[in-house]
């Protein structure tokens, strides 16, 4: 059962932690009952010069390119995903070191043969090391956050749009070497073979025709790992507002 936390003008510590630290997020959007879903490139700000309550910003293509934009202009009420969890399926801490296998002749009951789990060098695994595995998995893969609020395309060319616009640039654009596997990975290539900084996300950033997009986070739910639940809420001096939009 989800627990309740009073109204805030600020997110959850938690859940600040979790924006400040995870580099994409999945954004839903949805038009005439028809839902859709993206993975984006995100900064977090608790405030900007233009608003004083928590913020999202991200970009997107013109709605003649994207269906999440033409979503936004005929829906802004969006829900945002984001979490701190590995995206791979790890061993867990209950794994046996003994598996067993149809292959072979004799003793099991699929008349297979009990034979030790091999390591990709041929060799037992080490129990000690896929324990290790799954507590050092167990501390990354800690909660999940999901956040309501609505969404604005701004302006082009507004004063608040190039500043979004900047400051998504700078959250986005990393040294060499420091751009994680998994944004390489999506956006095709390394930092250190392409020379930038930006994992190859400066044309869904930096594109001419892309336009800025900021979501004014209403209230949320967390998860973590141990199956705790809360319910929260943004207060924006206007009410109390509705817990995980209820």
């Amino acid at each position: 059962m989800a627990t309740t936390v009073p109204p805030s003008s600020t997110l959850p510590p938690e859940v600040i932690t979790c924006l400040q630290n995870a580099r994409f997020l999945h954004l839903a959007t949805s038009h005439a009952n028809q839902p859709h879903i993206s993975l984006m490139n995100y900064t977090y700000l608790p405030s900007t010069p233009f608003r004083s309550t928590p913020t999202i910003i991200m970009t997107t293509p013109p709605a003649s390119n994207s269906k999440k934009t033409a979503n936004l202009l005929a829906n802004p009420q969006v829900s945002l995903l984001v979490h701190d969890w590995v995206s791979h399926r790890p061993p867990t801490l209950s794994s046996p070191d003994q598996q067993t296998s149809t292959a072979g002749d004799g003793n099991s009951a699929s008349g297979g043969s009990a034979v030790r789990s091999q390591s990709p060098s041929g060799r037992g695994a080490s129990s000690l090391a896929s324990l290790l595995l799954g507590i050092n998995t167990a501390a990354l893969s800690r909660i999940s956050v999901t956040l309501n609020g609505v969404a604005e395309i701004l302006p082009e060319d507004s004063e608040e749009a190039n500043w979004c616009k900047a400051r998504h640039v700078e959250n986005n654009t990393f040294e060499p070497g420091q751009s994680s596997s998994i944004g390489s990975g999506i956006f095709g290539g390394s930092n250190a073979a392409s020379g930038d900084g930006d994992g190859g996300a400066g044309c869904y950033i930096e594109g001419e025709e892309v336009r800025v997009v900021v979501v004014r986070i209403q209230d949320g739910r967390l998860s973590d790992w141990k199956g705790r639940v809360e319910d929260w809420t943004v207060g924006d001096g206007e009410g109390e507002g509705l817990v995980n939009g209820a």
